[in-house]
């Protein structure tokens, strides 16, 4: 996320607190649009780790029944 953030602050000329802000208020509406197995997966993401793929497509099929 340190890399968005820089983004923000250079190409919208946000200062670093608000930059975080705005990341947590994104990610924040992200979850919310998610099932709750799977909200977890935008935390694992956003801190930079790689989920288990075999999780993350367990997880995937779940939405859709399978």
């Amino acid at each position: 996320m340190d890399e968005l953030k820089q983004q923000l602050m250079d190409k919208l000329g946000l200062d670093e607190g608000i930059s975080q802000q705005a990341i947590d208020m994104v990610l924040g509406f992200v979850k919310d649009k998610l099932p709750e197995n799977v909200q977890g997966l935008v935390d694992s993401v956003a801190s930079g780790e790689m989920p288990d793929t075999g999780d993350l497509l367990d997880k995937a099929k779940g939405l859709f029944g399978g």
